[in-house]
């Protein structure tokens, strides 16, 4: 039984039980989506109705919440008479009814039936729950935008591997991505640039036509509500104060105006920028700025009822407030010491704003510089020392350094990987990586709510790119952020390549274009286009 992510228990008995036309599904309260989710994914798979059927009668598949065990939780046991599938709350059933699909084989995994195909489930019962609350996954849709189907497809995947957090990168300098009703020119101007870089900032090629898109409030309406079937809570991101030259090129008033750096085709108003890295271009620190974003995030509010919102708050280049006359004389006017308090105000003001309305704000660690406000949760990305430096402050946590799960980094360190970024990081090398620092003491590492992989897509022109650099490794990822695994060192990498075997079936059967074992397949090399390769091992801290 190659399960993936690993089960905690897990016990096996001889034979199988064997699914006939006459196997049903038993609902009990509480478990009625996954039912619809089980006819919908694996009737279509085998052909088998999987109609209502009386607890009482041979050839079911019963479904309940059992409040004792934990939220997300499950016990699943596989007799010769029938399936009982308890989970501690509905999601605990739905990640129950994943192991159920795994255990049918790869072909459960297609959209029809394949001819002749028999259906059985070994004998066996598992008891399995989560090590951490936040499993997410972070997509940037921003720099290459997905089409909503690719959305949706990635959810799918998620779900497949018990990820519960889907972080959506919605806006940067590159794309606003969201359909905003006050403010329509983010869509209208704002979320299609004129060209696209090919490969890193410092490649000569260019693609030379216009790229973009957006999701209406209705995609993001269906998106959110695809995402909570599955039992994946839907985090926005909506940047500031930096990476925001998308916005400040449909409303220039949102930018430093005494001091606007024109773009590099020397234009006098600042267009959606074409390339990669990190614009100087960033909000103006002013009331007007405020009363816009708060516009901006009453319709976000209003589309995700998610408990944190993102506000990125990265990479926030401080020239233009430094050069700015007016930014300086904000410094003054709010007695700071400096633009990283600046930073700190404007960051401060949302978390007040959200938390006013019910919500968190969660941020990338350079909200910690300046002083965090006292709500507020932070995604650990340069490193582990964010991380570790909001725990001990007592601030909750996600993991995702750069240097262990950005997915966007290279898989090997061979000439024909395409378009190689970052440091190599193998799928062993994210199997192993551990998401709460062994510096934190018992009580400082509750703060940590869980890890995150991200996907930046700079270099990923469409959705077979992001597969291929997600994919195998978002497998090892989502092991270490379900199941209790031993210390890195002792973990049985060996063991997982090996489910792993099994597990490329899983993904054949679901069209994901993973990188292979052996390396990347002929289309998916790009030859010719210049990465940024980092030598040597990545930092650890």
């Amino acid at each position: 039984m190659d399960l993936i992510p690993v089960p905690h228990q897990m016990e096996r008995a001889t034979g199988f039980l064997e699914l006939g036309d006459g196997f049903g599904i038993e609902a009990g309260p509480g478990t009625e989506g996954t039912a619809r989710w089980l006819r919908a994914t694996l009737g279509a798979a085998t052909g088998l109705a999987l109609p209502p059927k009386k607890g009482d009668e041979y050839d079911v598949l019963h479904l309940s919440v059992r409040p004792g065990l934990d939220a997300e939780g499950y016990r699943l046991v596989i007799a010769p008479h029938g399936v009982h599938l308890q989970g501690g709350s509905p999601a605990g059933v739905f990640w129950g009814a994943q192991t159920l699909r795994q255990l049918l084989g790869p072909d459960a995994f297609r959209r029809a039936p394949l001819p002749g195909r028999t259906w059985r489930l070994p004998l066996t019962e598992i008891r399995d729950s989560p090590r951490f609350r936040w499993r997410g996954l972070m997509l940037d849709v921003a720099r290459h935008f997905m089409p909503k189907d690719g959305v949706l497809r990635y959810l799918d995947l998620m779900a497949a591997h018990k990820l519960n957090v889907f972080h959506f990168h919605l806006t940067d300098d590159q794309g606003w991505r969201i359909e905003i009703r006050k403010y329509p020119r983010l869509t209208e101007i704002g979320s299609w640039r004129a060209r696209t870089k090919f490969g890193h900032r410092a490649s000569p090629l260019w693609e030379e036509k216009p790229h973009g898109g957006y999701y209406t409030q209705d995609d993001i309406r269906e998106i959110v509500a695809y995402a909570a079937e599955r039992h994946i809570t839907v985090v926005p991101e909506i940047d500031v104060p930096g990476h925001s030259q998308a916005a400040i090129a449909a409303y220039p008033e949102l930018g430093n105006t005494d001091v606007i750096t024109a773009s590099i085709k020397g234009d006098t108003a600042l267009s959606v920028w074409d390339t990669w890295g990190i614009s100087p271009n960033v909000l103006a620190p002013t009331d007007n700025t405020l009363r816009f974003y708060e516009g901006v995030f009453e319709e976000v509010l209003e589309l995700f009822p998610a408990e944190f919102i993102h506000v990125g708050g990265d990479e926030c280049l401080k020239d233009q407030w430094r050069q700015s006359p007016a930014a300086q004389e904000r410094i003054r006017e709010l007695g700071l010491k400096d633009e990283d308090e600046l930073q700190a105000w404007f960051i401060g003001h949302f978390d007040k704003w959200l938390t006013a309305r019910g919500r968190r704000l969660i941020g990338w660690d350079e909200i910690l510089e300046g002083g965090l406000a006292e709500g507020a949760a932070v995604s650990s990305w340069r490193g582990y020392a964010g991380g570790v430096a909001a725990a001990r402050a007592g601030h909750d946590v996600v993991m995702c350094p750069e240097q262990q799960v950005y997915l966007d980094h290279r898989q090997d360190a061979g000439a024909d990987e395409p378009v190689p970024i970052g440091y190599v990081r193998t799928l062993e090398d994210v199997y192993r990586f551990e998401p709460v620092p062994s510096e934190l003491t018992p009580d400082q590492a509750r703060h940590v709510l869980g890890t995150q992989a991200n996907v930046w897509t700079e270099v990923m022109e469409d959705h077979a790119r992001v597969d291929y650099q997600a994919f195998p490794r978002l497998a090892a990822f989502a092991e270490v952020a379900w199941s209790r695994l031993p210390a890195p060192a002792e973990r049985d990498f060996a063991g997982f390549e090996r489910r792993m075997a099994a597990h490329y079936g899983r993904l054949d059967a679901l069209g994901v274009a993973y990188r292979s074992p052996t390396g990347p397949r002929p289309w998916q090399r790009r030859p010719g286009v210049l990465g940024r390769p980092i030598d040597g091992p990545p930092p650890n801290r």
